[in-house]
């Protein structure tokens, strides 16, 4: 199942209307055009997805939506982690029913957590659901690392086929490269400005946000390093700077919906009150963009 787990995963927005109600006619538009972008998974209900703001329904919606819309074209990854336990399991069994490929679940957040309790948590949730478990680390958010040598236990946990490092630590990431099995385990940069370097290293990819607004930039990446040209990969990979800069004027995922809905995306706002950028930070983002374009990045 590992081998399923790789390339480039787009990390996509949930489209909303003005009203901040969910546009599902654009969910199906942004699905098909990542996956004609030529993306290796399509990923709902992350950190980019809103997912810690979406009802229970919402949720169920937009996994069944992507689900139908992908058409097995390429896996889709449905985001399922909740704090406790109990919760996760039966959203992860609701997204089985649904139709999802792979399960992408956030480590437990808010509460403080022991390494011995995540371990529990993901080996728990693998015994009770039959689907492929990709671990998601995101300790900036969660304020709970996932250790690397906790990491190499679940590894050989049978269902747990991959994690996600969103630390921006890349040492992190290594580790996690250095202490599992290739064949059996894939390691996948959340970060993407370290996604080149995650291939370089042994892993297997990255799951990105920024393929909500340049995917073929992105898909060039992956593409540009199974051919052996790392100069064009590297290109490619240091062609998103500018637009990761642009993540400073606020909440990440506000600046990558605003530079999506400039890049000709109407994927509308992020629900508030995490919506809100400056006006100089709007200007930013579009002479970003227009420079982008110029350079002929999509």
């Amino acid at each position: 199942m590992a081998k399923l787990v790789k390339g480039i995963i787009a990390a996509m927005v949930t489209s909303m209307h003005d009203d901040e109600s969910l546009n599902m006619e654009e969910i199906k538009n942004q699905v098909n055009r990542q996956i004609a972008a030529g993306v290796d998974g399509v990923f709902c209900l992350g950190t980019n997805g809103e997912a810690y703001i979406l009802s229970e329904d919402e949720k169920l919606r937009i996994i069944e939506t992507v689900v139908i819309t992908a058409d097995g074209r390429v896996p889709v990854y449905a985001g399922t982690g909740m704090p406790g336990t109990a919760d996760t399991i039966r959203l992860s069994r609701k997204a089985k029913e649904l139709g999802a490929d792979v399960l992408s679940v956030i480590s437990p957040y808010f509460a403080a957590i022991s390494q011995e309790e995540i371990y529990n948590h993901y080996a728990e949730l693998a015994s009770a659901v039959d689907l492929p478990v990709v671990m998601y680390n995101m300790p900036a958010r969660t304020g709970n690392n996932i250790n690397p040598d906790t990491v190499a236990r679940l590894s050989k946990v049978p269902g747990i086929v991959g994690v996600k490092d969103s630390s921006g630590n890349f040492d992190n990431m290594k580790q996690y490269i250095e202490l599992t099995d290739p064949e059996t385990f894939s390691v996948l940069s959340g970060n993407d400005a370290l996604i080149l370097w995650n291939l370089l290293a042994g892993g297997s990819g990255g799951i990105t946000a920024v393929a909500n607004i340049y995917p073929e930039v992105m898909v060039s990446i992956y593409k540009h390093f199974l051919a052996g040209d790392l100069d064009a990969a590297k290109t490619a990979q240091d062609s998103i700077r500018p637009i990761r800069n642009c993540f400073k004027f606020g909440n990440p995922n506000t600046v990558t919906k605003t530079a999506a809905r400039i890049a000709g995306n109407p994927v509308g706002p992020c629900r508030r009150p995490f919506s809100s950028l400056s006006d100089a930070a709007i200007e930013k983002i579009k002479e970003t963009v227009a420079a982008d374009h110029a350079r002929g990045m999509k």
